[in-house]
């Protein structure tokens, strides 16, 4: 069952990003990335355990967290599509190698989508793996109906 994450948990969610961008490739994981982004990592988590727009959920394991997601709501500009510009997005749902196939990520999922619910966010993206693309059509997810492009400084 997922519970909401604490500090304790920082060091063990930094571990499971990590095993993140190593299933992700080049792009988010470049070869001179080095090892200072954990450190930043785990300020951030530090803060945004505090914030009311970010949700981490985790599930324990035996020794340390078996999965972890994040969800954070942003406050854009509402219009017509979008009644009062609250935009959740799913980040990095995450399970350790040897805790898949279990249900944690859909455990994850399900209270994560429950909480977008209560803070009444019109919608919620994700980008996903193609791994995991099944159970996120499963839970209601489908194509974004906007290109997405991106720009990388």
């Amino acid at each position: 069952m997922p519970r909401t994450a604490t500090e304790h948990d920082i060091p063990e969610l930094v571990r499971l990003r990590a095993l993140l961008f190593d299933d992700l490739g080049d792009f988010f994981n470049p070869a001179n990335a080095g090892d200072d982004w954990r450190a930043v990592l785990a300020q951030v988590f530090r803060r945004k355990l505090t914030e009311p727009d970010c949700r981490i959920l985790v599930v324990d394991g035996d020794a340390g967290l078996a999965a972890c997601g994040i969800g954070t709501i942003e406050q854009w500009f509402p219009g017509p599509h979008s009644r009062n510009g609250r935009i959740g997005h799913v980040i990095g749902v995450v399970t350790d190698p040897s805790y898949r196939r279990r249900g944690h990520s859909r455990a994850i999922m399900l209270g994560l989508l429950d909480w977008f619910r209560d803070r009444d966010a019109v919608r919620v993206d994700l980008t996903t793996s193609h791994e995991a693309e099944p159970l996120y059509r499963r839970l209601g997810f489908s194509d974004h109906p906007d290109p997405l492009l991106c720009w990388k400084p």
